[in-house]
């Protein structure tokens, strides 16, 4: 019992010096005396040394880091480029003025990237709303898909499957089997799976015609929608004005089915 006791004195007297070590120390970096010390004096000292250290440069860095934590805190991607810009800026400053070069060189690199993503991302938010005003040919999305090459006879998918992915027709001619309809280049196909609950495929489609085709998967295609709730919101609309138009196209079917049973049952009663 004596020996842990006295174990326990010596690491008290040890974490004792240390502190008064560092007590010291920080006294001393303060140009403080230790011997005749007020809660006043220590204030004003440090005061005195948080208004040394206000220079333009600090304040540019301030700045920086005040937007930095900003994009922490933006949900949608458009305003975080925006705050990611201004931060840029603001850390630039702060390297000429303090002559440091790893923080210039970082900042300086990450501007134009920002600056890119953020032009990218306007063209896509405007490009979408021009499309939901008419333009269903949803070029703009391009820039984000991948480019496959399909030859006849090949299945892109059949009705029933799990759908993963959204296509853009380049080239080549593709056969919506069910309906019997022909998708020229410039169609939209698999966005209704998107949106299904299950992600099944309504349809299935057949490359007719050797040609190319546009990806994109259903995960990139969630990214920019919850990046941007315009673009959520347009694609929606683009998605409900393609359904209206399948939906007119499957009455004109209907309606077609309807007059030639007419006319068929008109056939024998006129030739009694």
């Amino acid at each position: 019992m004596t020996g842990d006791l006295d174990l326990v004195a010596l690491a008290n007297g040890a974490i004792d010096a240390a502190m008064d070590d560092i007590l010291t120390k920080l006294l001393t970096h303060l140009k403080l005396d230790a011997s005749n010390i007020t809660f006043d004096a220590l204030f004003q000292r440090v005061v005195d040394l948080a208004l040394a250290s206000v220079t333009v440069a600090n304040m540019f860095a301030l700045g920086g880091a005040i937007f930095f934590v900003t994009t922490l805190l933006m949900r949608t991607m458009v305003p975080l480029r925006v705050a990611g810009i201004i931060s840029d800026v603001f850390f630039i400053a702060y390297g000429v003025l303090s002559a440091t070069i790893t923080t210039l060189m970082l900042y300086s690199l990450l501007l134009p990237i920002n600056i890119f993503r953020l032009t990218q991302m306007l063209k896509l938010v405007k490009k979408a709303r021009a499309a939901a005003q008419g333009d269903l040919s949803m070029d703009w999305l391009k820039p984000f898909m991948t480019r496959r090459k399909y030859t006849k006879g090949d299945v892109l998918f059949r009705k029933g499957d799990r759908a993963n992915e959204m296509f853009f027709t380049v080239t080549g001619k593709f056969l919506v089997t069910e309906l019997g309809i022909e998708l020229p280049p410039g169609r939209l196909v698999g966005e209704l799976a998107f949106l299904a609950p299950d992600n099944r495929r309504t349809q299935s489609l057949e490359c007719v015609e050797d040609g190319e085709m546009l990806a994109i998967t259903y995960d990139r295609l969630l990214e920019i929608y919850f990046q941007n709730p315009e673009f959520g919101y347009y694609f929606l609309r683009l998605s409900t004005e393609r359904l209206l138009q399948n939906i007119t196209r499957l009455e004109g079917i209907i309606d077609q089915y309807k007059a030639k049973e007419q006319a068929a049952a008109a056939s024998p009663a006129q030739q009694t």
